[in-house]
């Protein structure tokens, strides 16, 4: 079943996103997404009850990873 938040349109004016925005934003599943950020990898908040992941969190995880020429270091 799909959702709004599924359908929704790219917004580059989000500071924070979701989680499933952030996986969706890096090609990568829900459950790798929250693993990167368990591990510290892939900064995120909480607010209240929710967890967000900041767009230029998202950037700098990418760039951390052509910087060091490396793959997914939880894919490993």
């Amino acid at each position: 079943m799909d959702t709004p938040e599924f359908d929704a349109p790219y917004d580059p004016a989000l500071v924070l996103l979701t989680v499933e925005e952030a996986a969706r934003r890096l090609r990568i599943g829900r459950t790798l997404c929250f693993r990167l950020i368990g591990s510290g990898d892939l900064e995120s908040i909480r607010i209240g009850g929710l967890r967000r992941v900041p767009a230029e969190a998202v950037h700098a995880y990418v760039t951390q990873l052509r910087t060091a020429g490396q793959s997914t270091p939880a894919a490993a």
